[in-house]
């Protein structure tokens, strides 16, 4: 599902939301985590899961095109851990 799908979902489950305004949700809330993990915090939707950044080191790695050496500088990364509900619907029991 890309971003424009999850706006048109949210637009027809929400009869008394406009396309406009759902967008301006669905914007407001990857926004609003995309905002604290640049601060370096988390942001946790119960049910469905924790977005954190994770440290990478630096480390040495290689231009495909050439198998050149090249440094790569020392970075934060988005995680994503699923929430205990989420992964009981990726994995019902008895399946």
């Amino acid at each position: 599902m890309i971003r424009s799908e999850l706006v048109q979902k949210i637009a027809d489950d929400n009869p008394h939301l406009s396309h406009a305004d759902a967008e301006r949700v669905v914007n407001a809330v990857l926004d609003a985590i995309a905002d604290v993990l640049a601060q370096g915090g988390r942001a946790e939707l119960r049910g469905f899961g924790t977005f954190s950044t994770r440290a990478r080191e630096a480390r040495t790695g290689r231009n495909p095109r050439t198998g050149e050496a090249v440094p790569v500088s020392a970075k934060r990364v988005p995680h994503f851990k699923p929430g205990k509900e989420l992964r009981e619907r990726l994995n019902p029991a008895g399946r």
